[in-house]
């Protein structure tokens, strides 16, 4: 286990050591299942607000452009016509919502497999906490560099992100916070490691962990 802040002298956090619940961090790699899980997420970032006229929605009059024989031209109708210049679009994009469906289980598979990929691919950290005492990006940039943190996501297992880790982090370009139910599993494979606080993995545990049972009591 790291530590985001600058330990004291004679403490190596590192020399701690935290059980992961195998139901969560340790399942078998399944590109299928992440590749329907990161399908979901970008179908449902899509705005789907492309719109074009169709000849009855475009501007002009009913009139027929010439009459239907004797010119030796071409036949035509109006000047809406796909054919034409200015004309309406046929089978042009209309809004729609481009979302698509998946099971819950489904997506807390994929959570549970994106994780256990980052802790096979060693890019996955845990930190008792993310509370950083000051807000200066500096100091947090400084610290950043002297762990090798960049290109990092922090998740955190509070209902809110640590005000002076959102604060100092706020204009570090390859940094950023995330809490862990807002956590999805696109951004948990983009970012190539990802830190949690301890708050964030008995999160994920209760979450995405097997139900305990208590056992039952039988009357002989």
């Amino acid at each position: 286990m790291s530590s985001l802040i600058r330990p004291e002298e004679n403490v190596d956090p590192s020399e701690e050591l935290v059980e992961l619940d195998p139901d969560v961090f340790s399942q078998p790699i399944r590109r299928d299942i992440l590749h329907l899980c990161v399908v979901h997420y970008l179908d449902c970032q899509r705005q789907g607000t492309a719109s074009t006229k169709t000849r009855g929605e475009v501007r002009g009059s009913g009139r027929k452009i010439r009459p239907q024989k004797g010119s030796g031209r071409a036949r035509l109708g109006d000047a809406q016509s796909p054919m034409l210049r200015g004309g309406g679009v046929a089978f042009g994009p209309k809004p729609r919502d481009f979302a698509t469906k998946l099971n819950r289980k489904v997506i807390q598979l994929g959570m549970r497999v994106a994780l256990s990929a980052r802790v096979k691919e060693q890019s996955l950290g845990v930190v008792r906490s993310l509370e950083w005492p000051g807000h200066k990006t500096k100091e947090l940039q400084q610290r950043i560099e002297e762990l090798g943190w960049w290109k990092t996501l922090f998740v955190t297992g509070q209902e809110q992100i640590p005000g002076g880790l959102a604060r100092a982090s706020n204009n570090l370009p390859m940094v950023d916070t995330v809490t862990a139910a807002d956590l999805d599993v696109y951004h948990a494979l983009k970012w190539p490691r990802l830190v949690l606080d301890l708050a964030a993995v008995e999160w994920f545990e209760r979450a995405l962990g097997r139900p305990q049972i208590a056992p039952r009591e039988y009357k002989l």
